[in-house]
């Protein structure tokens, strides 16, 4: 039998609609003390969900949001791409989807095992930074896929993963909402501001199948005390509600994005990065822009000139065009 959600989850998910609830309802519908649920808002509150109370009318959140449903996230697919899913669940809260996929074994070649959480307590970015969401304000999401033999490409995965998370995002997006663009290696970017990432594990075998697991985490709804959280990180956060996406509307939004990767990732298996690089260069956000690219914390500086063939960034610095396969990059501020 399938364990019971935490009592945190379970006030989520009747306040995720919206309106007010006042705490008797909560505890009616939850079999559970009012003191409980007063509880359980508060744990809600510590994992940065903001959730308005007013006496004589109850709780409600202060955005209104779609709780993910493994049966709903399933139906949205089309049959090609759910007939090539192994398993898919959606957790309340985890360490790391990335780390628990990596975890597994039995994945046969040419499917995918797919994880979403509400809460990730040790979500990661690059370079070991952490991924900071509230429940509800991200799509948390990994994807593990099992290649039979590793593409000879596998270092530019990241870079197709980018290209297949606008081919999702951008249906969604209302007309007016400004361009979405990629950073090398790893961002995608609104105006400039951080809109999602990727991260890439690889486990494999001399000789044998590779097994990928490709994380994607996008803001959907951050809320202002969580942006300038991550704002005093030093990166400038921008989220899907900004952009004019319903925060309702973020199950469908994450089931775009499972079919997107699952697609993509039988499309690289057969192609590798041909199969993407002018949609990505296309999207480019540091093309013709001045960089610096921080590579085992030896800065270089230059103009971005985009990437070649197999991915590798561009740059023409004051020495020649030179080629960057991994490293950090940041944009400098125009005077």
């Amino acid at each position: 039998m399938k364990p019971a959600a935490p009592l945190p989850a379970r006030v989520f998910t009747l306040l995720a609609g919206g309106g007010f609830h006042s705490g008797a309802d909560l505890a009616r519908a939850l079999r559970v003390s009012r003191s409980a649920v007063w509880k359980a808002v508060g744990a809600l509150r510590e994992l940065g969900l903001p959730v308005h109370a007013v006496r004589g009318r109850g709780y409600r959140l202060a955005v209104a949001v779609a709780p993910l449903e493994p049966g709903l996230l399933l139906a949205a697919l089309p049959q090609p791409v759910r007939a090539r899913v192994h398993d898919l669940q959606v957790r309340w809260s985890i360490d790391s989807t990335n780390a628990e996929l990596l975890r597994r074994t039995d994945l046969p070649a040419g499917q995918a095992d797919v994880l979403l959480a509400e809460y990730q307590s040790a979500g990661r970015g690059r370079r070991g930074r952490s991924w900071l969401a509230p429940p509800g304000g991200a799509i948390c999401l990994s994807v593990g896929w099992c290649f039979t033999q590793l593409p000879r490409d596998v270092g530019s995965l990241g870079l197709a993963v980018g290209v297949c998370a606008l081919r999702a995002l951008l249906p969604h997006l209302p007309a007016g909402a400004g361009a979405l663009q990629l950073k090398w290696p790893n961002d995608l970017v609104a105006g400039g501001r951080k809109l999602g990432g990727i991260l890439i594990d690889l486990r494999a075998e001399s000789g044998g199948p590779g097994h990928a697991v490709i994380g994607i985490g996008i803001n959907a709804a951050l809320g202002p005390q969580l942006r300038r959280q991550v704002a005093a990180t030093g990166t400038e956060p921008t989220d899907l509600a900004a952009l004019g996406v319903e925060p309702r509307t973020r199950a469908l939004v994450a089931a775009s994005l499972i079919e997107s990767v699952i697609a993509g990732l039988a499309q690289f298996e057969r192609a590798g990065l041909a199969g993407f690089i002018e949609e990505w260069r296309r999207a480019d956000a540091l093309r013709g822009r001045a960089v610096r690219v921080l590579v085992a914390e030896h800065p270089a500086r230059g103009v971005a000139c985009g990437i070649d063939a197999d991915g590798a960034l561009l740059v023409q610095t004051a020495k020649g065009l030179k080629r960057f396969i991994s490293g950090e990059v940041s944009v400098r501020a125009e005077p």
